[in-house]
């Protein structure tokens, strides 16, 4: 039986790459149908996350030439991993599997029939894994290192060298459609789901076209988003310092008092004040990790909403209706 799938593609300012990375997915997907893989009704579905330049246009331009092309446009810029939830959760009864990955071409195509095999196994999820990370400059080598074993330690369990390349299967993507969670991170929640899950490992291309959307700093804020969304570690880890501090002062009044009852009443005025900025630094330190929580707390309690869907671009013919049933409507008006 023929499976229907549904690619997802956030989209931010790539209007350099998008043509090409449509024009590969179509030659995929295409041969898939001819071959009985994929049903007729497989789409590909990019997701325009407020950008600025001419993304929507061109998907627009695709989609009217092509009906396997979908497009969803979001209201305005809620970011990577809100626009993606956004395909995911739009898609999820149209399909049978839904395939994310990005638009800048560095996730390998071919690594698909792979993961269709696994789907077809009896895996509801299944994370395409960087083989290894040769395109990468050395720091950023390094700091993705640092990075994925910072999460682990502070309990945010996820995948090794896996971004947003993953198949989730229909009864998959409705346990995620449960998780109502305002700050998003995918990376951890998908693996909460449970189900089967398997890996498929492929070799990262260099970027196509366009600038990458995630610099040192982007990429630091959005670890420190799955660090704080998963895990209360770093709380956990204030109180255990604190403990520590306490049992510190306890030595250090004992401390005090033999000198005291030795005569050697006079300190030196370095350890006082080493001890005041440092006690003061990590007291600052640590109201900030408080405050993080908190700050996450209340926008979880507000429930808003995660993103408006301005448009969707599902069936062309359906489109053609409702901009032609637009027109009589102005006509009217007009007379």
């Amino acid at each position: 039986m023929s499976i229907i799938l549904n690619i997802v593609i956030p989209c931010y300012n790539e209007q350099e790459v998008l043509p090409e990375t449509a024009s590969r997915l179509l030659y995929k997907i295409d041969g898939m149908i001819k071959f009985g893989i994929l049903s007729s009704k497989s789409r590909i579905t990019f997701v325009n996350d407020g950008s600025k330049d001419d993304t929507w246009r061109i998907i627009r331009e695709l989609h009217k030439k092509n009906p396997i092309i979908s497009g969803i446009n979001l209201s305005i810029n809620r970011g990577h991993q809100y626009a993606l939830l956004a395909g995911l959760l739009t898609v999820k009864d149209d399909a049978d599997v839904v395939i994310s990955m990005d638009a800048d071409l560095q996730d390998d195509i071919d690594a698909i029939d792979e993961m269709l095999l696994k789907y077809q196994q009896g895996c509801d999820v299944v994370y395409g894994v960087r083989s290894s990370r040769d395109t990468d400059s050395w720091f950023k080598k390094k700091t993705a290192e640092l990075y994925y074993r910072l999460m682990n330690v502070l309990g945010a369990k996820t995948i090794y060298n896996h971004a947003d390349y993953r198949l989730l299967s229909k009864r998959a993507l409705i346990r995620l459609d449960e998780f109502q969670e305002v700050n998003l991170f995918l990376r951890g929640i998908i693996p909460l789901i449970g189900y089967k899950t398997d890996i498929v490992y492929y070799e990262r291309k260099s970027r196509f076209a366009g600038k990458s959307k995630y610099p040192l700093t982007k990429m630091m804020e959005f670890a420190w988003e799955g660090i704080t969304s998963f895990s209360t570690r770093p709380i956990r880890m204030i109180s255990a310092f604190g403990g520590f501090i306490f049992l510190f002062s306890l030595l250090m009044l004992v401390y005090i008092l033999v000198r005291y009852f030795t005569g050697k009443t006079i300190v030196g005025w370095a350890s006082v004040a080493v001890s005041v900025w440092a006690i003061g630094g990590l007291l600052l330190l640590s109201i900030g990790i408080v405050g993080e929580y908190i700050g996450k707390i209340y926008l979880e309690t507000k429930k808003r909403p995660r993103y408006f869907i301005e448009s969707y671009l599902k069936d062309f013919e359906q489109e053609e209706k409702e901009e032609f049933t637009c027109k009589i409507e102005k006509t009217r008006e007009i007379s």
